[in-house]
């Protein structure tokens, strides 16, 4: 059966249209924050710690709906399962601040910590006090010495809870940040996949499963979990996943836990409730003790079928937090007060860009080779680049599906098109430079995720700060490359053997240093090879870095998304510098 999607025929525009929705819906509560993906809720509390979450979208009600009365004062949306970019988190931040600090919740995914570590330097050289707490409730992602590795999935829900609590009751934010810390480690999830969800844009699930099977412990983006198998009845669904919650917080009779029974997206109500009926049975038989429990969708994967049980230990100190009142239009408890504003306020639209950029008619300064790029000719060569990425998106998420989530084929696409905006304006710069920096700002800014951090300061992070110029040669472009990869790896960590976009980069920054006093195009047609030769070099390698990290030995035989569109980027200067374009 064929995928079938609710959407418009312009899938690249879905958050915004979707957020749109969700905001004229609930405009008596929430405000929008100018022409961000971001909303805050309009009766936050002053005078006390603000909680801002956030992460991809996809995963409704996770973030959207966790906004409100005694919850996040805040919401930063990134594109579909990719984190938001740190200008889009900084502005959430500011929109809430009210000098006591800012709390950053979020799943503990490498886009998001590299995307909110951005975000806090911003705000604190706005003079502004954070801190961030990562959740990591999938005990089933990582072995629990490595706990840092965890995947955050529908324990952010408790956690959120708790902090909203915490930081309404008017703690600072070092007290703030214990309690929070507090509930994520007293929590824990484990899920299970029957089918696959669907992202917009995709031809393809962001897994394949039989009909037969299920898998224990999949993450929410598809990700490995700990054995797949034959369906089975729900009684021994639960059993298994009991007995490994169990055992994972070492739980014991006379203990309380706080429960939440979550559907992953298709699964209804029906069986969702005889997963805790089943549940129940276990915990009462072994004399546990519930102390609250739920059953709804909290976190889902767009259509993904299944669901996940996450356990909260509770104790005398974090009761009180669970039990405050809260409110959204997801979530709630209690009674609260007051929860809407003064219905008299004026409202603004909200409005969301629906234009698309022109297709890039590029223009050479000359025929022929060149020996040099002018700022026009650097400014086309980007843009040609950025046509032949987007050309190339369905390529890039087959090559991710394999072993990722299928999602940087679109990153790719949608942030080589806010830069070809940006670019297209740029027509009376003066300085080379800027162009890289210009180009490299909108990619870190509006693509999310660790492709938004890393793609963006390959053209940022070598560009800025350099001494302004109208002439690009062979050595500027191996000097600015170098400090990009430099800067790249300080950010991001990963080395030559990751299985990620250095494995290309790197080689072919020590091919650009090499082969810089033979000439622009024989320079960038050694790192163009370089380049090549380490995507081929990726499929050998086990992957140390984001989604793909869980596989293992499985990613063995696949290469790095991030790597080949390196390859691409090289390819596409050295056609440009050659004269050998080809029609994207």
């Amino acid at each position: 059966m064929g995928i079938k999607k609710i959407l418009n025929k312009d899938v690249s525009n879905v958050v915004e249209e979707s957020l749109t929705g969700y905001l004229t819906a609930y405009r008596k509560y929430y405000k929008k924050i100018e022409d961000y993906n971001a909303f805050y809720y309009k009766k936050h509390r002053q005078n006390k710690v603000a909680l801002v979450i956030g992460g991809g979208s996809g995963h409704e009600p996770l973030f959207t709906g966790y906004c409100g009365a005694g919850l996040a004062d805040a919401v930063a949306c990134g594109n579909v399962c990719a984190s938001p970019n740190p200008e889009l988190i900084t502005e959430a931040a500011k929109a809430v601040d009210q000098g006591k600090g800012v709390l950053f919740v979020y799943g503990n995914y490498a886009g998001d910590n590299l995307n909110f570590d951005m975000a806090e330097e911003m705000c604190q050289a706005n003079g502004m006090k954070t801190a961030h707490v990562r959740e990591w409730d999938d005990f089933a992602s990582a072995p629990k010495d490595r706990i840092t590795d965890r995947r955050g999935i529908a324990g952010d829900v408790y956690t959120i809870k708790i902090a909203g609590a915490a930081c309404d009751a008017g703690l600072s934010l070092e007290e703030v940040v214990r309690i929070t810390e507090k509930a994520r480690d007293n929590t824990n999830t484990i899920g299970l996949a029957t089918s696959p969800g669907t992202l917009p844009g995709n031809d393809k699930p962001t897994f394949e499963i039989s009909d037969d099977e299920m898998e224990f412990g999949m993450g929410l983006h598809g990700e490995p979990g700990i054995e797949r198998t034959k369906m089975m009845p729900c009684s021994d669904m639960v059993d298994r996943m009991y007995r490994e919650l169990k055992l994972e917080m070492q739980l014991k009779a006379g203990d309380e836990v706080a429960v939440l029974v979550n559907g992953l997206g298709s699964t209804p109500l029906l069986e969702l409730n005889l997963v805790y009926y089943e549940l129940y049975k276990r915990i009462h038989k072994e004399g546990l003790k519930v102390y609250d429990a739920e059953i709804k969708t909290y976190c889902t994967c767009m259509e993904m079928g299944g669901f996940s049980i996450t356990f909260l230990k509770m104790d005398d100190e974090l009761k009180p937090y669970y039990d405050a009142p809260c409110f959204s239009p997801y979530y709630a408890k209690g009674s609260v007060a007051s929860v809407t504003v003064d219905t008299n306020e004026d409202e603004q639209e909200i409005e969301f860009d629906e234009t698309d950029v022109e297709p890039t008619t590029v223009v050479r300064s000359k025929e022929g080779v060149l020996e040099q790029l002018s700022v026009k000719d650097a400014r086309n060569m980007l843009l040609y680049v950025a046509d032949k990425i987007i050309a190339n998106k369905p390529y890039l998420t087959e090559v991710d599906s394999a072993i990722g989530d299928g999602d940087h084929g679109i990153g790719m696409a949608g942030g080589m098109q806010k830069a070809k905006k940006k670019l297209l304006r740029m027509e009376d710069e003066r300085n080379v430079y800027q162009i890289f920096e210009t180009a490299g700002q909108a990619m870190l800014m509006s693509m999310g995720g660790a492709s938004g951090v890393i793609f963006g300061s390959l053209y940022l992070a070598g560009a800025k700060g350099m001494e302004a110029k109208e002439i690009l040669t062979a050595q500027d472009i191996a000097k600015m490359e170098e400090k990009s990869l430099i800067a790249i790896q300080k950010r991001g960590g990963a080395r030559l053997g990751d299985k990620t976009m250095v494995d290309a980069l790197a080689p072919a920054v020590e091919a650009l240093k090499e082969h810089a006093g033979e000439g622009l195009l024989e320079m960038m047609k050694a790192a163009e090879y370089a380049a090549k030769q380490g995507v081929e070099n990726t499929k050998q390698y086990i992957a140390k870095y984001g989604r793909a990290k869980s596989l293992l030995e499985r990613a063995i035989g696949y290469q790095d998304a991030g790597a080949t569109s390196v390859y691409l980027i090289f390819q596409g200067m050295r056609e440009f510098i050659e004269g050998s374009m080809e029609n994207n």
